[in-house]
């Protein structure tokens, strides 16, 4: 039975729309131009950090993102970034019962911000620098599993990308639901991967509550 669904953050729980746009910004060139190249970086299986490279050599992101907070332009999402069907959802599956967890790659800033935006709706905020280990790095889903109070075949992670979520946390013997949207699930969508690793594939968060209720029933 699933008894904690965790969530990824990025392109699942929020719409990085505008926080990829004032990238653009920040290197000075079209937001359709970067856009354009961040989807065939993704699509041609690359990390899209290699991205920024194609418009700036030797770009360093941890260093540009400290640039940025120095001239007042620090990495943000609000409310106004999450997708519409996170709030219903995580309420739903709290009064379902279930754990809910949030744990992404994400910086301290990042964490941040999560832990104003869900103080009363999960269970636990966890992230790669919290944790000094980032997706998908198996030691980054061992951590997931040491704090979530259930054992890794009860979990569900919850993500957009095949390769950074549910490869992993397959691999850590946890369930795994592919989310349809942003990028990355657009793309690798109709992949063998995405068809098959998946427990669930949903085009909405939603979808989950009953999703989940119909598959413990059937597993009592």
């Amino acid at each position: 039975m699933i008894k904690a669904v965790v969530f990824d953050v990025g392109e699942c729980l929020v719409d990085e729309t505008r926080e990829y746009g004032t990238w653009a910004d920040w290197l000075g060139v079209p937001r359709h131009t970067f856009a354009s190249v961040f989807g065939a970086v993704i699509a041609q299986g690359r990390d899209y950090r290699e991205t920024f490279q194609e418009f700036r050599p030797g770009f360093d992101l941890h260093e540009q993102r400290e640039a940025r907070a120095a001239a007042g332009q620090p990495e943000h999402f609000d409310e106004g970034d999450l997708y519409p069907d996170v709030r219903p959802a995580l309420a739903q599956l709290r009064t379902d019962g279930l754990w809910v967890g949030i744990a992404g790659n994400q910086t301290v800033r990042a964490g941040s911000i999560l832990r104003e935006l869900f103080t009363q709706d999960v269970d636990f905020i966890g992230t790669s620098d919290d944790w000094g280990a980032s997706k998908p790095d198996p030691a980054f889903f061992h951590r997931v599993a040491e704090v979530v109070p259930f054992e890794n075949s009860e979990i569900l992670y919850v993500g957009d990308r095949v390769d950074n979520d549910l490869r992993p946390a397959v691999a850590a013997g946890m369930k795994t639901a592919l989310v349809r949207r942003g990028p990355w699930a657009t793309i690798q969508w109709r992949s063998d991967e995405a068809s098959a690793l998946p427990t669930f594939r949903i085009e909405s968060l939603v979808e989950l509550p009953e999703r989940i209720a119909k598959f413990n029933g059937e597993a009592r």
